[in-house]
């Protein structure tokens, strides 16, 4: 069995929020990714009308997320019901933790995002370069987040 996905019991409240957020952000942007591919169907990614399915993917990733989260929390309710919502000092730490990851590719998107208007790139790179960032930044910290909730702060 994996060491990353054995438990050794119940996970605390973060830890599952970290996981839901980690595989809903794996299947939503791989969703995305391949429905701008078929539309572009061989021709230029450039002119795949990317808002409205870029909205709708953040829509559907933060209700997806939140609902897994829920669903997730109610079935581990059920197995504890008197630990299923505490925290800690140590998930608070893990937390900030994640978050500086998380900043961390904020910036670097943001970088690449004021690089491709100075060169005047097209809006499709410019947008998606930016989702791209906010996507890989969220999926980076809930892997950091987990690892610590497995292995511990350094």
């Amino acid at each position: 069995m994996s060491r990353i996905l054995y438990t050794g019991g119940i996970m605390v409240y973060e830890e599952r929020n970290a996981w839901a957020g980690l595989i809903v952000g794996v299947v939503v942007i791989g969703a995305y990714v391949v429905i701008v591919l078929q539309q572009a169907a061989g021709g230029p990614v450039t002119d795949v009308d990317w808002f409205p399915l870029m909205m709708w993917t953040i829509g559907l990733g933060i209700v997806a997320t939140i609902a897994l989260s829920i669903v997730w929390g109610m079935i581990a309710g059920a197995k504890d019901p008197d630990g299923v919502g505490k925290s800690d000092v140590r998930d608070r730490d893990i937390s900030r933790m994640g978050s500086r990851v998380e900043q961390s590719f904020i910036v670097i998107a943001g970088l690449g995002v004021i690089t491709l208007c100075a060169v005047g790139a097209d809006l499709f790179w410019i947008a998606n370069t930016m989702f791209a960032g906010f996507a890989v930044s969220a999926m980076v910290g809930s892997v950091a987040r987990v690892v610590a909730y497995r292995r511990g702060l350094v």
